[in-house]
């Protein structure tokens, strides 16, 4: 007999219904959370109690509640890029559940450029450690381009052994989408084998219409979050296809979006895609459903984009607040403030208050680096006749514009030239050893010092910007010698922040990466930068399947023609 049975309180009827309630769930091991409660599969909120034994939830009893907090299913991301907020998923989960947030739909694209299928499991398994919902896509363009050095391959044989994991939810986004407009055999092959296990496949399409755009569709391409106009939304969505409004912390297409939740409810569906750990520090999905909510969009609708959507189209095993669900749930105090004040994952308190509940994960650090330290030599630019084609970078964009500008000489060299804001720009190939691509890049602002990083998009070699050859090779060699992290030179002064893990995120605590980050962040603005987040700007700079021009380590590329093209015009 449990101690709390009721026949061992014979005065119990003249108890309160609430001490009633409080008994029977310490009898039954069960917790009960009052509140208004949002239903996000009915669309209606009600007053009622939340009964949860185990990690399900037993019992929902409308009813009127003291409680004036509001509960709802627990938030998800439907694409980010675990790897982009430089921290371990273990570490990505600690801080994500202070924000309500659950689960994320996470492409392990960038890990499996650098470590291939070990990389994989290295991301599955450190998220297996920690109570979240980490659900992971099979890569489907490793690398993402034939015109970078990757340090993996993924074809068809390695995307079948992932697309046959239970585990493995979707095939990640196909941003060969040339590949895909011209019937390449490995993408046909790809996009046959998810459909052989029945699992849906995300999209990269940036800019893509008509013709091509339907063809890119019929091949079974579901989803699509690099919109960056509402008439690209509204195509895609006209065609079938399901919108991810994307905020992270390079690429902001919300507040340009949002209005497509009102005609198109059930296609819309939130992502950060990139964030970075100062930022993630600072919030996540939950800052775009309080701005939703404060412009004055329908609550329901706009936190169905970010829990019903994504559980339905990837089939994910997380609950939606319903009776025998999985407890997968978050309090908040009202749904304009949107404080988030209790997140629980399976029935388990996981955060509470803004601190996290999830205790740290020691794992090991694999990596893949090789490449030499370099000297000034090595990035010098010897003038030859003509302008030269420069990168013109974009606040909020990992879209790039090309511009033709006459270079500044320096003893018959091309130098940065910060009276115009035209920066020396270099990346290297990380895992071999080879000659530095050099280019030119308006718009980071420096008047001096320099910037590097090995988290460089999508292969992630090394890519450094900066005034000074002396300043970006310091830079670069800072990485060399500790293989992966990013680093910054001003004068004499030299700060660095190591990543161990595959050269693009870090194992220690999430909280004081985040802090360190922050702080180069913060250094990089004083050099002159305009940008809101220079080091994710620069990240995207090699990112090829994004037009329009880019660099990658084998050189300059028009990602419109879809192949390199000379400095100079």
């Amino acid at each position: 007999m449990p101690f709390f049975a009721l026949d061992r309180f014979p005065h119990i009827p003249s108890l309160s219904t609430y001490f009633v309630d409080l008994l029977q769930s310490i009898a039954r091991n069960m917790k009960i959370i009052s509140g208004n409660i949002v239903d996000v599969v009915s669309q209606r909120i009600f007053q009622g109690k939340i009964s949860i034994e185990n990690n399900r939830i037993i019992n929902i009893s409308e009813e009127p509640v003291k409680e004036n907090q509001f509960i709802l299913p627990g938030l998800i991301d439907a694409h980010i890029h675990i790897e982009s907020s430089m921290l371990s998923p273990s570490e990505f989960a600690r801080i994500a559940v202070i924000h309500g947030t659950v689960a994320t739909v996470s492409d392990p694209h960038e890990i499996a450029n650098v470590l291939g299928i070990k990389g994989v499991d290295y991301m599955i398994n450190n998220g297996k450690k920690v109570p979240f919902k980490f659900f992971f896509g099979a890569p489907s363009c490793v690398p993402a381009t034939s015109f970078e050095s990757a340090g993996a391959v993924l074809g068809v044989q390695e995307t079948e052994e992932l697309l046959s994991r239970p585990e493995i939810k979707y095939l990640s986004e196909m941003m060969n989408f040339p590949g895909v407009l011209f019937d390449d055999k490995e993408v046909v092959s790809k996009l046959s084998i998810a459909k052989k296990y029945n699992k849906p496949v995300d999209g990269h399409a940036p800019g893509l219409s008509g013709t091509d755009l339907k063809k890119y569709i019929s091949a079974g391409i579901s989803t699509d979050h690099e919109c960056f106009t509402i008439d690209e939304g509204l195509e895609k969505i006209s065609l079938g296809m399901k919108v991810l409004i994307r905020e992270g912390s390079a690429a902001k297409n919300f507040h340009t979006l949002i209005p497509l939740i009102t005609e198109h409810p059930d296609q819309i569906m939130f992502c950060s895609d990139d964030k970075h750990p100062n930022d993630l520090l600072k919030g996540h999905i939950n800052l775009l459903i309080k701005s939703a909510i404060n412009l004055g969009y329908d609550p329901i609708l706009v936190l169905r984009s970010c829990i019903y959507n994504p559980v339905k189209h990837y089939n994910l095993e997380v609950g939606l607040l319903q009776k025998n669900d999985l407890a997968d749930l978050i309090v908040v105090d009202n749904l304009i403030d949107f404080n988030v004040l209790q997140t629980y994952i399976d029935g388990n308190l996981v955060a509470e208050n803004g601190q996290s509940y999830i205790n740290k994960v020691l794992d090991g650090s694999p990596n893949h680096f090789k490449a030499n330290p370099i000297k000034t030599s090595d990035i010098e630019v010897m003038a030859q006749a003509g302008n030269i084609k420069v990168i013109e970078a974009i606040e909020g964009q990992l879209i790039t514009n090309k511009i033709e500008l006459s270079p500044l000489l320096i003893d018959n060299k091309v130098v940065s030239d910060t009276s115009r804001d035209i920066l020396k720009m270099v990346v290297i190939n990380r895992y071999n050893e080879s000659v530095p691509a050099v280019g030119f890049i308006k718009n980071f602002g420096f008047k001096g010092g320099a910037i590097a990083s090995t988290v460089a998009h999508d292969s992630h070699n090394i890519i450094a910007v900066g005034v000074k050859d002396s300043e970006i090779v310091q830079a670069i060699n800072l990485l060399i010698k500790n293989k992966g992290g990013i680093s910054l030179i001003k004068t004499n002064k030299e700060l660095f922040l190591p990543l161990p893990v595959a050269g693009i995120m870090s194992n220690n605590d999430g909280f004081n990466v985040a802090k360190d980050y922050d702080q180069l962040e913060q250094e990089a603005k004083l050099l002159g930068s305009g940008f809101k987040a220079p080091f994710m700007t620069l990240s995207f700079m090699a990112l090829l399947v994004i037009p329009e021009l880019k660099l990658s380590d084998k050189g300059l590329f028009d990602g419109n023609k879809f192949e390199f093209t000379s400095l100079f015009c």
